[in-house]
């Protein structure tokens, strides 16, 4: 399924984020003439690679993380991402508060990740551990504005956005990103604030 783009952009009351990563600038650009302003990467080093020049040419863009971050990459992350939506450990925390202080630093705003399925292959903290790691920014005071979370693969999303839903309500969170180009209508109506499309906007990789 690939949507047109400008049409997307207009239609839904929520944040749209373009997913893209493997990506090169040559097919990112044509969407930020089009208005899109929030994309997302996966990894630190294709990010390095692109988006320098991106966020000269368009200093309006902001660029969010929504890969896994080695703790020996959070000083580059931190100084080039506006977001990081991954949080998922405390030894993370403790990397992100090390380098926060540094004048280069970009990112304003954070996200922990839950995996929500508590699928072995896939990061994120599990449900039941997310009480201690939000406890333990707090006591860091790294702010968390919402959280982030992906469903099984091939199993009705609703149980697993309804839970993530309910546990940013209960922390009063804000923010929720949640929903991909396969279920981004399903997050919707269960209440994503932000979605991530990658193949719907881009088209197949």
């Amino acid at each position: 399924m690939q949507l047109n783009a400008a049409g997307l952009l207009t239609s839904l009351p929520i944040e749209i984020m373009a997913v893209s990563k493997a990506q090169r600038i040559e097919k990112i650009r044509p969407l930020i003439e089009q208005g899109y302003r929030l994309f997302g990467e996966n990894r630190v080093q294709e990010a390095q690679e692109k988006w320098p020049t991106l966020l000269a040419e368009f200093p309006t863009c902001q660029l969010h993380l929504i890969g896994h971050l080695q703790s020996n990459k959070v000083k580059q992350a931190v100084e080039l991402f506006h977001s990081i939506e991954v949080i998922d450990r405390l030894t993370l925390v403790d990397a992100l508060i090390k380098n926060l202080s540094l004048p280069t630093v970009r990112t304003q705003e954070f996200l922990i990740q839950i995996n929500i399925g508590e699928e072995p292959q896939k990061t994120g903290v599990l449900p039941s551990d997310f009480s201690d790691l939000y406890q333990y920014c707090k006591n860091k005071n790294l702010p968390i504005h919402g959280l982030m979370g992906i469903p099984p693969a091939g199993q009705d999303p609703r149980p697993y956005f309804g839970k993530l839903k309910n546990i940013a309500q209960e922390h009063h969170l804000k923010i929720l990103s949640m929903g991909m180009s396969q279920d981004y209508e399903t997050a919707i109506k269960c209440g994503s604030t932000r979605i991530r499309l990658g193949t719907a906007l881009f088209g197949p990789r």
